[in-house]
């Protein structure tokens, strides 16, 4: 079965994409590449809760993407910050393929619409290379996570890369795959 976004993006995306930027050659239309997601839980102040705090992040993790997320630890230590070099500091996940258009189809259709006073996202945050990266402040906005099961509220990060060459393109791919840019 192949994901509906990913169909749209096949039979409608593509080819607004060649009409508008004249590309000759098919690999030249930009798509998505990857999408990762990470919750930073920095530096954990309760050392007993410190295993319960990242299995809850991870287990949360794994129900919002459908993978088994990655333990991200600390590089190196850091007195100021009180952290020591591999400490669990998050977790992350980078899904690709069929993944990726589910996850990005629940994103922007279920996920971004349930974000109190929603107008939309900032299409501004393009790092100058076709990538886009959002910041979530509660990750509750996911239809998966059980409202009554959660302890703390977690924040993450969320970047979409795509192969576009120009911020442009990027923004002219995900306009197109429906993400609700905010007009200016």
């Amino acid at each position: 079965m192949v994901p509906r976004l990913k169909a749209h993006y096949k039979e409608k995306v593509s080819q607004m994409m060649r009409e508008r930027f004249g590309y000759k050659n098919p690999m030249e239309i930009p798509r998505l590449e990857k999408i990762v997601v990470n919750i930073g839980l920095g530096k954990l102040s309760d050392a007993g809760k410190e295993n319960k705090i990242i299995e809850d992040s991870v287990s949360e993790l794994s129900l919002i993407t459908g993978q088994r997320p990655v333990i991200t630890r600390a590089r190196k230590s850091i007195a100021g910050f009180k952290l020591r070099e591999g400490v669990s500091i998050g977790c992350m996940v980078t899904l690709r393929g069929d993944r990726m258009y589910e996850f990005f189809d629940r994103l922007v259709n279920l996920a971004l619409p349930r974000v109190r006073d929603f107008r939309g996202i900032s299409p501004d945050a393009f790092d100058g290379s076709g990538n886009y990266t959002l910041g979530i402040r509660e990750h509750l906005i996911f239809p998966e996570i059980d409202y009554g099961k959660i302890d703390k509220l977690k924040g993450m990060n969320i970047t979409i890369v795509t192969t576009a060459k120009s911020d442009e393109e990027a923004r002219d791919l995900m306009k197109n795959l429906g993400m609700p840019f905010r007009k200016n």
